[in-house]
């Protein structure tokens, strides 16, 4: 991937990942084809000042979801969300804005 601000979709702002701030550690939503070494670069290019320590990478597989009206059995079916990826960033040094005063 070439454009650093497509691999960084957006930050996870959750009581659970402010609460790691504390660790320098940030929760992004990434794009799925992106490495660890993607995530990496770009984090160091956008939020400048700041050293990547460690990249951990979870994919979040989507859910069943059952689609259709509620009196209606002929339309019903099931679907499924979107899979995603999440990256969990360890910092070095420097901080994230959008985690700041959270």
């Amino acid at each position: 991937m070439t454009d650093y601000r497509e691999i960084l979709i957006r930050p996870i702002l959750t009581e659970k990942s402010v609460a790691k701030t504390g660790q320098r550690k940030y929760t992004f939503e990434v794009a799925r084809t992106a490495t660890k070494i993607d995530i990496r670069h770009a984090i160091e290019k956008v939020f400048s000042g700041t050293k990547v320590a460690a990249v951990n990478t979870i994919t979040v597989a989507g859910k069943r979801r059952r689609l259709g009206g509620y009196g209606r059995r002929r339309g019903r079916s099931e679907g499924r969300t979107v899979t995603w990826k999440k990256a969990i960033v360890t910092l070095r040094t420097g901080t994230i804005p959008a985690f700041e005063g959270l």
